[in-house]
């Protein structure tokens, strides 16, 4: 995971082309590239769709250049990403232009949302593909061959993808995404999710569960089981007992005890006792809980059909730290909703100082058009108050995860070593339980990525730790 904690969250990430682990260049006859923007929802969705493409004789390349199939996975949470979605669009047009015979696709929520202007208006793309169509892919690439625009972008009550095994794209070979879930049901007025992923449904546990099994025995240490709203994971099976989030986290917890695992998102409304229990019931469940708040304001929050209280929302993070006094907890913040008041913003820095993030995803409001708000609300902050309310947001935040990093100077961390430093190849990096980074040099000493080792912190910077492994 990249170190967000003193970055502003755009939910846009940059781009990121993806290869198969250790895969065969001569195995295929075709080459896809493939770029993802947006959550970690997307990412996962890419791996299954190289899935999906290698039966069909398509390798993957890191060249957009020398590839027949180029593919973007976009995000459509802020305009920003759209934005770099068009303008890379442009990008791969001109490279088609040069080789007519590669083909242009756009997956995912982006796919959904613009779909005629993509094909039609701006004549970017050869296809456009729904994130529960992926399965259709085969078929609509015979179809743009024939130089017809292809397009399924139709929603699924029942698509999750549970049978098809993912190829983990530029895997480090240490940690991994599981999908648990697709789609949601919360209909935040800001968020236009629900109308590109479609409504929540849960997917079997039996195959969670192997999927998990499988990754540990090809060495894998770490899953981080993924959904919209991973504590409304709920699954019933025939004439079998319904299986709760609480129930999958310890069925995966206990296929072994040195694989770790995490989970993402939480909605403060879902996370129940249960869940928070069996965290601490079970080392190897990582205590760190993405608990989005939004706002810190009780009619903002109305506002945005959190259906929560400001109240309520801080009583959660109370009851977290009760059950989990060492659990570290992330958020979501959002400056500048419709109507805020600059009273309604001070109760976001006050409820950030309250909750005391180890980190948080910020960003100011950005309509979305087709959601709740976009049709019930003027986006009536200017722009100006919205980046200066965004600025004093994450000033706060800086101080808190500085202080959160402090106060773990002089403790001890089982560290699972993900790989090298991004700064130095002389320095290992990895994460604790609570999803801090950690960086400590080798000294020569016998290791690798995948080990698990006590690291000393002895310093720290606002994003990270700084330790010496402590030998026995």
């Amino acid at each position: 995971m990249l170190d967000l904690a003193t970055k502003v969250h755009d939910e846009a990430r940059q781009g990121e082309a993806y290869a198969p682990f250790a895969q065969d260049p001569n195995q295929y006859k075709k080459r896809f590239y493939i770029e993802s923007y947006g959550c970690q929802m997307n990412f996962s969705d890419s791996e299954i769709v190289a899935s999906i493409l290698n039966e069909q004789g398509f390798g993957a390349t890191r060249n957009f250049e020398e590839a027949d199939l180029v593919l973007l996975n976009t995000c459509s949470i802020r305009e920003k990403a759209e934005q770099t979605v068009r303008k890379r669009l442009t990008e791969f047009r001109k490279q088609k232009e040069a080789r007519p015979g590669m083909l242009i696709g756009v997956l995912g929520c982006m796919a959904e949302r613009l779909k005629a202007k993509l094909l039609e208006e701006e004549k970017l793309v050869d296809m456009v593909v729904g994130p529960d169509a992926y399965r259709t892919l085969p078929g609509l690439i015979e179809e743009a061959e024939t130089g017809q625009k292809a397009v399924n972008v139709l929603l699924s009550r029942e698509e999750t993808y549970a049978d098809i095994s993912p190829v983990r794209l530029n895997s480090n070979g240490i940690t991994a995404f599981v999908s648990i879930m697709r789609g949601c049901n919360n209909m935040c007025s800001f968020c236009v999710v629900p109308f590109t992923r479609g409504r929540e449904r849960s997917r079997d546990a039996v195959s969670i569960v192997e999927e998990c099994t499988d990754l540990y025995r090809k060495g894998y240490k770490e899953v981080t089981l993924l959904g919209q709203n991973v504590d409304s994971y709920y699954y019933v099976a025939d004439n079998e007992a319904p299986v709760n989030f609480a129930q999958l986290l310890e069925k995966v917890a206990l296929i072994a005890p040195d694989l770790r695992v995490r989970f993402s998102t939480s909605h403060p409304k879902d996370i129940t006792d249960d869940v928070l229990f069996t965290m601490a019931k079970y080392e190897n469940i990582c205590k760190y809980i993405h608990l989005p708040v939004q706002s810190g304001n009780t009619r903002v929050l109305q506002l945005m059909n959190r259906t929560y209280t400001r109240e309520w929302y801080m009583a959660k993070v109370d009851r977290i730290r009760e059950i989990l006094p060492d659990c570290g907890i992330s958020s979501d913040i959002i400056a500048g909703f419709c109507t805020e008041t600059e009273e309604e913003h001070q109760d976001t820095l006050s409820i950030m100082e309250y909750s005391k993030y180890d980190m948080s995803y910020m960003f100011f409001y950005s309509e979305r058009p087709g959601t709740l708000a976009a049709r019930r609300y003027a986006d009536d902050i200017p722009e100006a108050t919205k980046k200066r309310r965004l600025t004093e947001i994450v000033n706060v935040q800086n101080r808190l995860s500085l202080a959160s990093n402090k106060k773990d100077i002089g403790k001890t961390f089982k560290v699972l070593i993900e790989g090298n430093s991004k700064r130095s190849d002389n320095d290992w990096m990895g994460r604790n339980s609570q999803n801090k980074v950690i960086v400590f040099p080798k000294n020569e000493q016998p290791l690798q990525a995948g080990n698990y080792v006590s690291v000393h912190v002895h310093d720290c910077t606002q994003a990270t730790l700084i330790g010496t492994i402590v030998t026995a």
